[in-house]
């Protein structure tokens, strides 16, 4: 499944690696929970036993990426990578109602 057509299922998790100050400074995205990129490591078990699609997104993608790549190798198997917080509020706020 490509990240649209996940997004459009509408069953998925987002997770938001940015650090909270970042989240108080330039917004966030509503139902994200925040796991800065610096917890993943330590949280991992707890995004590992999500049962749906993972969406991973930071500022630019960056970061996300990053995540993506850790999460992979651990054993994640349905990740994607949102890319920057922006870009994917507009495409959730986009695919509303299409699911």
């Amino acid at each position: 499944m490509s990240l649209i057509e996940v997004i459009q299922s509408g069953n998925y998790e987002l997770i938001d690696v940015r650090e909270p100050m970042e989240l108080e400074m330039d917004g966030n995205i509503d139902g994200a929970k925040n796991i800065p990129l610096g917890e993943v490591e330590d949280r991992q078990d707890e995004i590992l036993s999500i049962e749906k699609p993972v969406i991973l997104f930071c500022r630019s993608g960056n970061r996300s990426g990053k995540a993506l790549d850790y999460l992979t190798a651990q054993g994640l198997r349905d990740g994607y990578n949102g890319g920057g917080w922006a870009e994917l509020k507009a495409v959730l706020e986009a695919n509303q109602g299409t699911f």
